[in-house]
């Protein structure tokens, strides 16, 4: 794997973090997941099952979580934060999302650490990054979205602005930041050198909204919601057939050819209304009417295959449990299981990466950990006896 022989400390909780660190474990690193005991990353209470909230395995947790080990050290504790720079001088990352601040006030931020371990890659991801007005507000996923104006252009003009139907901004957060780890493993492989990264979840979003972004920066055009129009080009979106909606995306002049010609309405290619690409985007509404009124005859899977065959990018909208379910998303073996995992009663299936590498073989080699699962081999592994493990148990450092 190419992450290979990397340690990575995981002292994150939710989402951006977890997410990031599971990007790493996914690639091979042994990614050590720093909890505090009795209750660990909240993620362990969240999710669609309450049972298995209720016993600190919740849904939300093992969706990202696998291939982690779990151990659980008190950071209010200086026995604790003992144990935790001894484990800090073993390893080649740190990845952390408190607010900015916290881990500093703890004695175990980044100037702290790297005198122990100067090769240490300290990763901080946060809402809004580690300088600026806004560094010490709280901030969450739908918070975030609302800020970046990401709420404002999702839906149409009636119903905008909308959140995102999944924790974008924490994803892209937690994407942003594991693409940061891994360049900077680079340098250290090459120099030695470690480095702090600051990672913003609002700075992150901003950065992958480009064309939306740049049409104001670049030709002051300021975005609105478009809802399933595609902004750029039409016909290009989402079209009634006789079941269901299809995504269609005619961008191009003969894409608009082939498309006409197909749906039997090759009269409307020399039509003045639509002949040139800014007339379309003009007058999409129009042009969508003419092509619905077609698209009825068949239904979204019959034209999806025969639009594909001349050329012309289509796609059923489906829900996620069809999506899981294409032969496509199941012959790249996207999702993995875990055939026998007690605590769910069933097989447990998650979602890996969306990329493959020449290499073959699983890439969840472990379930997700329950809480503290490895502390003893952990902390052994430093240098600790069993008996000096007992002992900080005993005084709750651990």
């Amino acid at each position: 794997m190419l992450l290979e022989g990397i340690r990575v400390l995981d002292l994150t909780n939710v989402l951006a973090g977890p997410f990031c660190a599971y990007q790493l474990a996914l690639l091979g690193a042994e990614v050590i997941k720093v909890e505090t005991p009795g209750s660990g990353d909240l993620a362990r209470q969240l999710g669609a099952s309450p049972e298995l909230s209720s016993r600190l395995m919740g849904a939300s947790f093992l969706a990202q979580n696998a291939n982690k080990k779990s151990v659980t050290i008190n950071l209010k504790s200086e026995r604790g934060k003992e144990a935790f720079r001894r484990l800090v001088a073993t390893v080649d990352v740190l990845v952390e999302n408190f607010r900015p601040g916290v881990m500093s006030r703890l004695g175990v931020g980044y100037d702290d650490l790297k005198s122990i371990n100067s090769r240490l890659i300290f990763c901080a991801i946060s809402g809004f990054g580690h300088d600026g007005p806004m560094r010490e507000a709280p901030a969450y996923d739908q918070i975030v979205q609302g800020l970046s104006g990401v709420m404002s252009i999702t839906g149409d003009a009636e119903s905008a602005p909308l959140r995102v139907g999944y924790p974008v901004c924490d994803s892209i957060g937690g994407i942003t930041a594991a693409f940061a780890i891994a360049s900077a493993l680079v340098r250290q492989r090459t120099t030695g050198e470690g480095v702090f990264i600051d990672v913003s979840m609002l700075d992150s979003t901003l950065a992958t909204m480009g064309w939306v972004v740049s049409n104001y920066l670049i030709a002051d055009q300021a975005p609105v919601p478009m809802g399933n129009d595609n902004f750029t080009a039409a016909p290009s979106g989402a079209f009634r057939t006789a079941d269901g909606l299809l995504n269609i995306a005619a961008n191009k002049q003969e894409q608009f050819v082939a498309l006409m010609k197909l749906i039997g309405r090759e009269e409307l290619i020399t039509d003045s209304r639509f002949a040139h690409r800014e007339d379309r985007k003009r007058r999409r509404a129009e042009l969508m009417l003419e092509i619905e009124e077609s698209l009825a005859k068949k239904t979204a899977a019959e034209w999806e295959q025969l639009l594909n065959s001349v050329g012309v990018p289509a796609g059923r909208v489906l829900t996620v449990p069809d999506a899981l379910s294409l032969d496509q998303v199941r012959g790249r073996e996207l999702v993995e299981e875990f055939d026998d995992f007690e605590i769910l009663g069933k097989p447990l299936h998650l979602i890996t990466a969306g990329y493959r590498l020449s290499e073959t073989g699983r890439r969840l080699h472990c379930p997700p950990p329950e809480l503290g699962e490895h502390t003893d081999e952990i902390l052994g592994g430093i240098g600790y006896s069993d008996a000096e493990i007992a002992d900080l148990r005993e005084a709750a450092a651990i």
